[in-house]
């Protein structure tokens, strides 16, 4: 496949790459679950250029966010054909504690980022089925101060597809904590997004070296097909 930051690259980041012995293959188990990170209005934006929606969604994702909400979809349907559970996350600001975690770091209106806002809302486009486990956090990773550990370990996962964004933010904390806890871990290149190019490409290089796979949408189709029929196959 061909990854989004090769045009980045150096020819001594290259060899770096080479010589250390980067980038191998973590692999993916048999009991998949698809991580739906914070596609809400508040970071998807609209889907027009990211710097023409910047006054009304200054930390919106703009048309990029929009391209990687697309692949979610195929995604999120193929998931649920092979009977794949789906889990999304919500990062929002509860009325309770007054602060989120990027409250000190972004100067803007943190109001719309209060929890029952519509702006916090999940885009209608990947409204959770009634069967979806949705999981508020208020900080970048997916497992920091929520119950994601425990809903793992009693579905019995054992392999997190990750999607969302963004990319250098929330992606990549929820992926490395992930591989921290020893699941294996895929971030979906198309199908995961953020603000500034330079991050969304820099973050996945780093995963893809250090940490986890980074595959293709279409690949990760094919993984959940297999599922199926190895399932099937084991009937």
């Amino acid at each position: 496949m061909s990854f989004v930051w090769e045009n980045a690259l150096s020819v001594t980041d290259r060899l770096v790459i080479e010589k250390g012995g980067y980038g191998e293959k973590r692999g993916l188990g048999e009991n998949p679950l698809l991580v739906i990170i914070d596609v809400q209005h508040n970071y998807v934006g609209d889907d027009k250029p990211i710097a023409d929606q910047l006054n009304e969604w200054p930390s919106g994702g703009g048309e990029e966010g929009w391209k990687a909400i697309r692949k979610i979809q195929l995604l999120k349907k193929a998931a649920k054909e092979n009977n794949i559970p789906v889990l999304y996350t919500r990062n929002v600001q509860k009325r309770t504690s007054f602060f989120d975690s990027f409250a000190t770091k972004a100067k803007r209106d943190h109001t719309k980022y209060i929890d029952g806002r519509p702006e916090t809302q999940i885009v209608s486009e990947l409204e959770p089925d009634v069967m979806d486990i949705v999981v508020d956090k208020s900080y970048a990773s997916a497992f920091f101060g929520t119950p994601l550990i425990s809903y793992l370990v009693k579905m019995k996962i054992d392999t997190l597809i990750i999607v969302g964004g963004s990319t250098s933010g929330c992606v990549r904390a929820t992926a490395i904590d992930a591989v921290t806890h020893n699941f294996n871990v895929a971030v979906v290149q198309d199908g995961v997004y953020d603000r500034i190019e330079l991050s969304h490409k820099a973050s996945l290089l780093d995963l893809w070296m250090k940490y986890c796979d980074v595959a293709t949408s279409s690949e990760i189709l094919q993984y959940f097909d297999n599922i199926t029929e190895k399932q099937t196959s084991n009937l």
